[in-house]
């Protein structure tokens, strides 16, 4: 490390910077502590001094990190390290001064005085550094102060003025990609209205919205935390100034914590079915998964690649993809192949009633953890075809935990469904089937069995969402099954971090479920999906209601 900080020509360049200014600070110091006349007896103090302090403080400034930073990406951290070097180099050169006599005849004050403008001069010079980079990456100087009246700057209005808010400003007066203005945030709390974030004004609330239309091109609303009714009423907000506007992911979607521009997108059903945040245990989550040979079943589908993407995330030591569909199979396989790591992905076509395949599998690959997710789950298609719903989601599921048990695995996690609560229909039969079959393993078997049960999981293969969306783009009419008919809903993301949070917590025997808030009525789905395209429910797009088909109950428990 230290020898590449030689071999920088910037790093030399700070260093006689900070050789200049430590000396300059010291220097200023006399002449403030003596009205600008040093007497002659202290000129000597001074002229020994310099040296000293060089030394001392640039020996202790290197294990601050002071010299280890990228000074175009000066932080508060950098400022906070200045000070708290500059504190111990003032303390150890007192006690020098104090135990080695020379304290007798030198300016005390000196030493405070020094160490404000040292910190200060310091601290100074790498923000100029930052800001001479930010104005650099902006096309210099005047594009910087002017972008409001740039034409190559879309001019944007954030709608939250919290941390996600701040973090995206940052990000763009710090990239020079992003080909954005800043013009002012707006914040229901109004405590916030006056104040600013790194310059940009909070204007008002999301009433001003209209008041300010003309002056700015889009809005991004940045709360990933908020509730289903919040986000509607933003959402209609929006709407009424005729802007264009988008958000950032929710709270579910970020399994990494992290906020950037890049993950602006515009509004999505998932956001208006959103409900309190759901915080994961990413410390458990990586214990269970890390280094482990994890065997995903049905990871060519919705919640199985989205599952192969997040264990991704957490290191496996191996990834067996299971999937009987090839085309999914292949699908997973090209997004995995373009992420970089050194995570072993194996890919397998396989089905898992096929016991003498499957087994072959775990005696290859000697998987770790099963989270299994293959499963038929089109309640109507299964009322006509019950036995392959049988056999699939019971006898499938039994051939996992028999060869679980044989082959010495740690955790198996099934994913179960709401339906499953005193089942009227073959698909919820089969999974509370599966599901005892769970427990009954759980009490004789030594690996933990557990079961994740979900409602309604939005984009999932199956799902209502998809449809509505297809016949929207269609022109309509939309069809749902009944006016009063209600789901409780989650995303593809939000179920998939479960299942693994899940499995991180599990001991064995339970049956997990979320709490899912409170239901929404289909009919209210549908309606907010065609005003999300732009159009007018039974004006635009019309809703016509075709009956509850077999097996479907009006309420899910």
């Amino acid at each position: 490390m230290f020898k590449t900080h030689l071999k920088s020509i910037h790093f030399w360049a700070v260093l006689f910077i900070d050789i200049f200014f430590i000396s300059a600070s010291l220097c200023i110091s006399f002449l403030l502590r003596f009205d600008f006349e040093i007497p002659e007896m202290y000129l000597s103090r001074l002229y020994q001094s310099v040296p000293l302090f060089i030394i001392v403080k640039l020996i202790v400034f290197y294990p601050f990190k002071i010299y280890r930073g990228m000074w175009r990406y000066t932080s508060l951290t950098d400022v906070i390290n200045i000070a708290r070097g500059s504190l111990s180099a003032s303390f150890i050169l007192a006690a020098f001064y104090l135990f080695s006599g020379l304290f007798q005849g030198f300016p005390r004050s000196v030493f405070v005085i020094d160490l404000i403008l040292s910190s200060f001069f310091l601290a100074t010079v790498r923000a100029s550094i930052r800001i001479y980079f930010l104005r650099q990456s902006k096309g210099g100087f005047l594009p910087l102060f002017l972008k409001e009246n740039n034409e190559q700057y879309a001019r944007l209005i954030i709608i939250g003025a919290g941390d996600a808010g701040e973090k995206i400003l940052r990000e763009i007066m710090d990239s020079r990609y992003a080909k954005y203005s800043v013009f002012g945030f707006v914040d229901d709390d109004p405590a916030k209205k006056g104040s600013t974030i790194h310059g940009v004004y909070v204007l008002g609330n999301t009433d001003d919205l209209i008041t300010y239309k003309d002056q700015y091109d889009e809005i991004l609303i940045c709360m990933p935390s908020a509730s289903s009714e919040k986000m509607r009423n933003i959402v209609d907000k929006c709407k009424a100034t005729g802007k264009k506007f988008r958000t950032l992911p929710g709270i579910w979607e970020l399994i990494d914590g992290s906020v950037s521009i890049k993950q602006i997108r515009d509004v999505s059903i998932v956001d208006l079915l959103g409900r309190k945040e759901v915080r994961l245990d990413r410390d458990s989550i990586s214990r269970f998964i890390s280094q482990k040979n994890v065997l995903i079943t049905g990871a060519g589908g919705s919640i199985g690649s989205e599952l192969a993407r997040q264990c991704f995330t957490f290191a496996p030591k191996t990834l067996i993809l299971l999937d009987i569909g090839e085309f999914n199979l292949f699908q997973i396989e090209q997004e995995l192949s373009q992420l970089s790591g050194t995570v072993n992905i194996v890919y397998v076509l396989a089905d898992i009633k096929n016991m003498t395949t499957t087994e072959r599998i775990f005696q290859k690959y000697k998987p770790e953890i099963v989270l299994h997710a293959a499963a038929y789950k089109h309640v109507p298609i299964q009322e006509s075809y019950p036995w392959e719903a049988i056999i699939t989601n019971v006898y499938g599921t039994l051939n996992l935990v028999s060869l679980g048990d044989k082959y010495n695995l740690d955790s198996f996690v099934m994913v179960s469904t709401d339906k499953a609560v005193r089942p009227t229909n073959i698909m919820g039969a089969s999974k509370r089937i599966a599901e005892l079959g769970i427990l009954a393993s759980a009490e004789k078997m030594s690996p933990k069995f557990m079961s994740v049960r979900f409602g309604n999981v939005i984009g999932s293969s199956g799902s209502v969402i998809p449809i509505f969306q297809q016949q929207i783009a269609k022109g309509g009419p939309v069809t749902v099954t009944h006016r009063d008919m209600k789901r409780y809903f989650m995303s593809i993301p939000e179920a998939s971090q479960l299942i693994l949070q899940a499995g991180a917590i599990g001991k064995g025997g339970e049956t997990f479920l979320l709490d899912m808030g409170e239901p929404v009525k289909i009919d209210t789905v549908a309606r907010d999906l065609i005003r999300l395209s732009g159009f007018k429910p039974d004006i635009d797009i019309e809703i016509q209601y075709s009956g509850i088909r077999p097996g479907e109950k009006m309420f899910e428990e």
